[in-house]
């Protein structure tokens, strides 16, 4: 089954910190929705840009994208 990666892109010399700060609230929907996602995370792109992305299946996202609104999203290779 194929896996898709939904991505929130921050931007700005704070961007790291937001990140972090919207994994959080990533995290808190998962258990709030009791979803069985294990993968989310951070990634520092550059001193202006971070990302925060969760990890669902592909059938599984329509609801998930609908909820949260990701800025985009990408096929999910490990």
């Amino acid at each position: 089954m194929r896996k898709l990666k939904l991505i929130w892109d921050f931007h700005g010399p704070n961007s790291s910190k937001t990140a972090e700060h919207h994994e959080i609230h990533l995290k808190e929907y998962i258990q709030l929705e009791k979803l069985d996602i294990t993968i989310t995370g951070i990634q520092k792109i550059s001193d202006m840009h971070a990302i925060a992305f969760l990890v669902v299946d592909e059938q599984d996202m329509k609801p998930i994208r609908d909820a949260l609104k990701p800025h985009r999203g990408q096929v999910y290779t490990t």
